[in-house]
Order: C-alpha cells, then structure tokens, then sequence
C-alpha cells in the first residue's frame, strides 16, 4: 500500500498529528467540537473524569468520560479553514497507521457534535433557543476542493437557493450537505431543525456593514425568505458546511448544533449568551452520554 508522504501528513516528534497534537489513543470516536477554545473547558468541566489535555496553537483538546461513555471535546478555532484541518487530522488520527504512514484496512466512523453560536434568520427562532442544521449550505469555497456528488434532493435546494438568492452572479458558488439522518433523530425535542447557511467571514459575508460599503445589501433578507418545500434557513455561522461536507467524504457521523445569540431579523441580541451556550452543553451532553 502507497505511504502518505511526511509532506503530506505531518507527524511530530511525540507520533502525534501536527495540528491538534494528538495520538491516536487520546482520541474518542465520540467528538465534540467547538468553535471558541475557552469552551473546551467549559465543556469537560462536566466530565467525570479528564484522562487527556493537550494544545497546539488554538487548537485544545480534553478527552474524558461521563460514566462509561468516553468523549474528546476539540476547540477548533473559527472558520470552514480551521474545519478542514481538524476533520482531516481527526479522520487520520482514526484511519491511518502513523507509523507505517498507511491508511488502515478498516475504517473507523467517528460521531462529531458541533456545540456553536449562530444568528438566527427567522422571527420565530428567537435568541437564546436551540437550532439543528438539517442541511449545512456552504457560501465559502472549501468544498470545491475536493470530489464530490450531491443527492437529488441536495441539488433540487441548491438550485433553487441559487435561483432565489442570485449569489451565482456574483461569482459565489454555493454548496450544500445534509446531515446526519441517526443523530438528527436524537436531537429533536428542544430544538428547531431548519438549513444552516455557512459564511467565509462575519462582517460582509454575513451582511454586516460598519465602515465597508459590502456587495450584497439583500442578504439577509434573501435567505430569510428562502423556502423549498418544507426547507427554510434557520441560521447562518461559519463551519457547518465543511463539518457536513467533510464527514460525509470521510465516512463520519456529524451533527451540527447552535445557541442562538442574534436574530438578525428582529435586529436583538442574546442578554446572557453565556448562560444559553451552557443549557446547550448540558442538553447534548445528555444525549450523547445516554446514548
């Protein structure tokens, strides 16, 4: 079998994979990601116990268990980029051989929850409720870097988002991924389910205007009133579509869930952001241990 090249993949000196500076033991199959590396804490503060902690950069890991369940929580940094790194050294950590630089003969799916904040873009999504993606809809580029196919129904969306928001004339190419349909169902009661959009940038990508005069005015208002059958946007943030797009390629399970801290139609803002994040911990964490 061809070995990956160490241009390739990166090994530090302790066998561990460049990015997140981690082993393939200190790894769980069950993943929590988290866009803000002060969260992972916030997180693995619940744990019974902490078996590993370790940094690179911005990017922290903790691995621990609740009972018997065995959890990694991954500050991942913000930005589709910051995904990209993460999923592919995640996926190497279970799927490849470091030593023998090989990829294994059998294949490990992982489980990968995104714990995050987002903007809402619906009036009756209000600040401080729970959304599910459905659907990660990616108005970035990182997936036009990589093969890949879309189901009939992901291309019927995509077509009429495209038709409906006009992004295509200016020059933007969107993407979309649905998520996982077993862990979708486990995430139900509490939440709403609706398409995530995922945005290159916070400012202008996200139709914020402070000194830059931005391109698309309309934004928000387009996805707002974007419907395809029972399909609508519920949020917009900025990693959901490579999380989906990624773990689909890889062979993974991935589940994106938000903390609504704006609505961006009502024009509000969570008054304790933090206190929401920390209900939406508790809520997955639940979930995922019982599991």
């Amino acid at each position: 079998m061809q070995k990956i090249l160490e241009s390739e993949l990166i090994i530090n000196n302790r066998g561990a994979v460049y990015h997140l500076d981690v082993r393939p033991e200190e790894i769980a199959t069950t993943v929590i990601t988290v866009g803000d590396p002060d969260r992972v804490q916030e997180v693995s503060k619940h744990f019974d116990s902490i078996e590993v902690k370790r940094q690179h950069r911005e990017f922290i890991t903790h691995t621990g268990r609740i009972g018997t369940k065995r959890i990694s929580v991954i500050g991942t940094g913000i930005g589709t980029d910051n995904i990209d790194i993460v999923f592919n050294e995640l996926d190497a950590l279970v799927n490849i051989d470091l030593e023998s630089r090989t990829i294994q003969k059998t294949l490990t799916s992982l489980n990968i929850i995104r714990i995050g904040t987002a903007g809402s873009l619906q009036k009756n999504i209000p600040v401080d409720d729970f959304v599910v993606s459905t659907h990660g809809l990616g108005i970035d580029n990182l997936l036009h870097f990589y093969r890949r196919d879309n189901n009939e129904e992901e291309k019927s969306i995509l077509q009429a988002f495209s038709t409906h928001t006009q992004l295509t004339n200016q020059s933007i190419q969107p993407y979309i991924c649905s998520g996982n349909v077993h862990l979708l169902k486990q995430f139900v009661h509490g939440f709403h389910h609706g398409i995530t959009v995922s945005c290159p940038g916070f400012y202008g990508p996200q139709g914020r205007v402070l000194r830059l005069g931005i391109a698309f005015p309309e934004l928000v208002d387009r996805l707002t009133t974007f419907n395809y059958g029972q399909h609508r946007i519920a949020n917009f943030e900025m990693e959901t579509s490579a999380m989906y797009g990624l773990a689909k390629l890889l062979g993974h399970q991935c589940l994106s869930t938000s903390a609504i801290v704006a609505n961006r139609v009502e024009k509000k803002f969570s008054t304790n952001a933090g206190l929401a994040i920390e209900k939406l911990i508790l809520k997955t964490l639940q979930i995922l241990s019982s599991d």
